[in-house]
């Protein structure tokens, strides 16, 4: 049992191939962190179009009265005025302006 430890910790065979190992896996785990930034920041970017997009739609509506020989009925309106602005912001694109 002894002469196998020994041998064991003796044994260098494979030494350079698992160095070699973990410098890749070390760096295609940091290559999976940048890209998966990216991905995220990308992400956020369009989610924010689309929030935009759906800020700028017209919201107004007018409903037109009826008048007959016997009743009638008034109409209404709501005109949905535009917002100035944006409140969604985020990373290092917020303008401090003044």
């Amino acid at each position: 049992m002894n002469a196998l430890f020994t041998n064991l910790m003796n044994d260098e065979a494979g030494f350079i191939v698992s160095a070699e190992l973990v410098m890749i896996a070390t760096l295609g785990v940091l290559a999976m962190a940048v890209g998966l930034s990216e991905v995220a920041w990308n992400i956020n970017n369009e989610l924010q179009d689309v929030g935009r997009a759906f800020g700028s739609m017209n919201q107004s509506f007018n409903l037109q009265g009826q008048n007959c020989n016997r009743g009638g009925s008034a109409g209404s309106s709501y005109n949905d005025s535009q917002n100035t602005g944006s409140d969604i912001q985020a990373g290092s694109h917020i303008d401090y302006e003044q």
